[in-house]
């Protein structure tokens, strides 16, 4: 198993992409601790699952906009785990709409959880990394951020600013021996996607080379790759998980 002995941090782990990850993770040997926003029933399903399935794992319920609630979420990964060596920052929203329409809220919103809780979860576990001299962080974005999306101008600038944010982090912090990089899925098959209809999904796939949908678990494997020392000369890069989509 690639990742035995390492303890990670999946959040927004209770569903869908992050879901897949934390079992994947699982089933590579490392202890995960499944942070999610409020869905508790979705989050403890995600635990028997990795039970079920050899693995260990713990749960946090943590709003990762909140830089005080993180850092303490943090701290106790790290007591009741001993390390933290792997980061997934997959928590995201979306609130969808027209640029001329948008509320400032659910701009805000979007922002707040999908590109600055990033900044505050690296933000906490780097310091316990530095200190390490090593781990890994695997930040989730998305397609929309490399080419746009008309009607996700919000959620099309978070995933985007995750782009810079990885890079720069992989600059910064690479000589104490932490690697970070993105992953970049495009139209993969989770609640997120569903409500999207049919005939929009449909229209999707027409642009995919691949000709289908993806599974969660097929963006889970990049991720565990990128977390494991099989990728340990990778840094600042961004895998997409697309069938195609975007080349």
């Amino acid at each position: 198993m690639l990742l035995t002995g390492k303890n990670a941090i999946v959040t927004g782990g209770s569903r869908g992409i992050g879901r897949a990850i934390a079992i994947s993770l699982a089933q590579q040997g490392a202890a995960v601790a499944v942070v999610y926003a409020g869905n508790t029933a979705a989050a403890e399903e995600t635990l028997q699952m990795i039970e079920e399935k050899g693995g260990h794992g713990i749960l946090f319920q943590c709003n990762v906009a909140d830089d005080v609630a993180v850092a303490d979420m943090v701290k106790s990964v790290k007591e009741q785990l001993g390390s933290v060596d792997i980061l997934v920052n997959n928590a995201g929203i979306t609130r969808d709409g027209l640029l001329m329409r948008m509320k400032e809220s659910d701009w805000q919103a979007v922002l707040d959880i999908n590109l600055t809780g990033a900044f505050h979860c690296t933000k906490a576990v780097s310091k316990i990394m530095m200190k390490q001299r090593s781990g890994a962080i695997v930040n989730i974005t998305s397609v929309v951020g490399l080419t746009g999306n008309a009607g996700q101008v919000n959620y099309a600038a978070a995933k985007a600013g995750i782009l810079g944010f990885t890079k720069s982090v992989a600059k910064e912090l690479a000589s104490r021996g932490i690697r970070a990089n993105a992953v970049a899925p495009g139209c993969i098959d989770t609640d997120m996607t569903a409500v999207l209809g049919d005939s929009v999904i449909e229209e999707m796939i027409k642009t995919i080379p691949m000709g289908r949908v993806a599974k969660p678990e097929e963006v889970a494997q990049a991720v565990v790759f990128l977390a494991s020392d099989n990728a340990s000369y990778i840094t600042g890069q961004v895998l997409n998980v697309d069938g195609g989509m975007v080349m």
